[in-house]
C-alpha cells in the first residue's frame, strides 16, 4: 500500500506527451519520509504509520530539538530519528513491513497513474466580492455610483436581516484544499522529483501531500 507522502512545490513548467500536447505540469521535490512511528491495534487502537518530512538542521546540535518543542523532541529521540518539521499518519490494513527510521521515497509512486495532491493555497488577504465570488460589478458609467459594491443583502420588514453565508467580501484563500485525479507525467527517483499534469495547490516551496487516486483507478503504467 502506497503511504501519503510529503514533498515541496518546485514551480511549473512546460512538457509534451507522446501525441505532441502541451501540458503545464507541477514539478514537486520529494525528499525520502522517514517512518517516526509505526502505530498498531494492540498500542493505539489502529493500524497507522507516521511519516517524518522536512529534517531539521543547525550548527548548534541542540538546536532542532529546540525548534521543534519538547515534546516533538522527546518522541524523535525516543526513536532516535532526527527532528523533522512535518509529521503525516497513513491509516493501513496491515504494518506488517514498516519500522520505524525507514525511508519511503518517491519511487513509490513509479506504478501509480493517477495521484491527488492536498496543500494550502495562497492567501490573497481581504478581497471585495469581484476577486473572491467573481461578481460582474455594476454599470461603468460616471454617473451610476456603483461599480464594484456587493450591493444591497437585507429584505423588508420580513425576515428584516441579513442572512447568513452569503457572498460578501473577506478574508480570501490560505485554505486546505484537495486535487483529485493529476495525472502522474515522469517520477526521477534518482533526483526525487516527480511531475504531474495540471496545478498544485500553494505557492513554490509549499509542502503538499501526495497520495494514490481515490476516486480514478490506477492502473499499472504502460
Amino acid at each position: 500500500m502506497a503511504l501519503n507522502l510529503m514533498g515541496k512545490k518546485r514551480g511549473m513548467i512546460q512538457l509534451f506527451d507522446d501525441n505532441g500536447r502541451s501540458l503545464s505540469c507541477t514539478v514537486i521535490e520529494v525528499e525520502p519520509n522517514v517512518i517516526c512511528q509505526v502505530k498498531t491495534v494492540e498500542t493505539d487502537g489502529y493500524s497507522a504509520v507516521q511519516l517524518g518530512f522536512d529534517e531539521v538542521k543547525g550548527k548548534d546540535p541542540r538546536t532542532p530539538a529546540r525548534r521543534v518543542g519538547k515534546p516533538l523532541a522527546g518522541h524523535f529521540k525516543k526513536n532516535e530519528i532526527a527532528p523533522r518539521r512535518h509529521l503525516k499518519e497513513t491509516r493501513v490494513d496491515s504494518t506488517e513491513g514498516f519500522e520505524v527510521g525507514q525511508t519511503v521515497g518517491v519511487d513509490q509512486f513509479a506504478e501509480v497513474e493517477y495521484v491527488d495532491i492536498s496543500g494550502r493555497t495562497k492567501g490573497k488577504g481581504y478581497q471585495g466580492v469581484m476577486k473572491r465570488h467573481n461578481f460582474a460589478g455594476g454599470p461603468a458609467a460616471h454617473g451610476s455610483g456603483f461599480h464594484r459594491h456587493a450591493g444591497s443583502r437585507g429584505q423588508r420588514s420580513t425576515p428584516g436581516r441579513v442572512l447568513p453565508l452569503g457572498k460578501a467580501a473577506g478574508h480570501m484563500g490560505d485554505e486546505n484544499m484537495t486535487v483529485q485525479n493529476l495525472k502522474v507525467f515522469r517520477v526521477d527517483a534518482k533526483d526525487n522529483i516527480i511531475v504531474v499534469a495540471g496545478p498544485v495547490p500553494g505557492p513554490n516551496g509549499a509542502v503538499v501531500s501526495l497520495s494514490p487516486a481515490v476516486k480514478k483507478p490506477n492502473s499499472v503504467k504502460k
